[in-house]
C-alpha cells in the first residue's frame, strides 16, 4: 500500500482569481511506514504572492524568482504520485489548485484525482471528532504530535506533521515517550502474528509472577506521569473500591 501525504502552498486562496501553487511537499508511506522518499519543490508562479498568504507561509516573491515553473516539474510530480493514495488535509483546496495548474500546463492533462485516489484527512477527523476543532494544529495537540517547529506553514513540514497525525488517527505508527523511553507503535503486520495451537480441553491460565506484576505497575506509572491520566490505573482504583464495598 503506497500513500503520499501531500500539502501545497499558494499565492492566495482562489485559483479562479489567478492564484498559483508555489510549493509542493509530499511524504511517502509504504505499508504505513515513512520511506524517506519524499518530494519537495518550490515553484515560480509568474505573479505576485499576496501579502496575506506570505504572512502565513513566509515565502517571498524574491525567493521564488529563481525557482522552476510548474511546467518544469509536472511530469516528475505525476510520475511520483501516479497510482498512490493521496492523503490531504482539506483535499478540495489542494486538489483544486493542482488541477488548475495541470490545465494551465495542458488543456487535455488528466486531473490529479484521476491518477490517484484521494483521502481527505479533515473529513476523517470530523467524523472521528464531531463538533471539535480539527485544524492540523488542533489535531497535533489532541494526538500529542510535536509541532513546535511550525511557526510558519510550509508544504513539506505540514506534510510531515500530517503524516504523523494521519497515522495516529488511523491507529498506527505513533511515537510514545514514556518515562524517558522512546519506542514506536506500528501495529502488527501479518507475518508478526504468531498463532498458538491450543489443545482441546480446559485452557490453562498462566498468571503473572511478582516481577512481571511489578514491571506492569512501573509501566502504568510511566503512562500516568507522561499523560496525566492513565485509564488502566483509574479502572483499577474503581475495581478496588467496588471490592471494598
Amino acid at each position: 500500500m503506497r500513500q503520499i501525504v501531500l500539502d501545497t502552498e499558494t499565492t492566495g486562496l482562489e485559483p479562479e482569481e489567478g492564484h498559483r501553487v508555489i510549493e509542493i511537499g509530499c511524504v511517502e508511506l509504504i505499508e504505513r511506514r515513512p520511506t524517506g522518499n519524499n518530494y519537495h519543490r518550490y515553484l515560480q508562479p509568474d505573479r505576485e504572492v499576496d501579502a496575506g498568504a506570505s504572512a502565513v507561509h513566509g515565502i517571498t516573491n524574491e525567493f521564488l524568482a529563481g525557482q522552476p515553473r510548474f511546467a518544469d516539474v509536472v511530469e516528475e510530480l505525476m510520475d511520483y504520485c501516479r497510482g498512490a493514495e493521496l492523503v490531504i488535509h482539506n483535499a478540495p483546496f489542494d486538489v483544486g489548485f493542482l488541477n488548475h495548474e495541470l490545465k494551465l500546463w495542458r488543456l487535455d492533462a488528466p486531473a490529479i484525482d484521476t491518477l490517484c485516489s484521494v483521502t481527505d484527512s479533515l473529513v476523517l477527523a470530523r467524523r472521528l471528532h464531531p463538533g471539535q476543532r480539527n485544524s492540523l494544529d488542533a489535531l497535533c495537540k489532541r494526538y500529542g504530535i510535536d509541532n513546535a517547529q511550525r511557526d510558519l506553514h510550509g508544504a513539506l513540514l505540514d506534510a510531515q506533521i500530517l503524516a504523523d497525525v494521519y497515522l495516529a488517527m488511523t491507529g498506527g505508527q505513533v511515537s510514545l515517550h514514556l518515562g524517558g523511553e522512546e519506542h514506536v507503535e506500528t501495529g502488527l503486520r501479518r507475518e508478526e502474528v504468531r498463532h498458538v495451537a491450543v489443545p482441546r480441553g480446559k485452557l490453562r491460565v498462566v498468571r503473572a509472577n511478582a516481577d512481571e506484576l511489578a514491571a506492569h505497575e512501573r509501566k502504568l506509572a510511566a503512562i500516568q506521569k507522561a499523560s496525566g491520566a492513565c485509564v488502566w490505573l483509574a479502572e483499577g482504583a474503581a475495581d478496588a473500591e467496588a471490592v471494598a464495598r
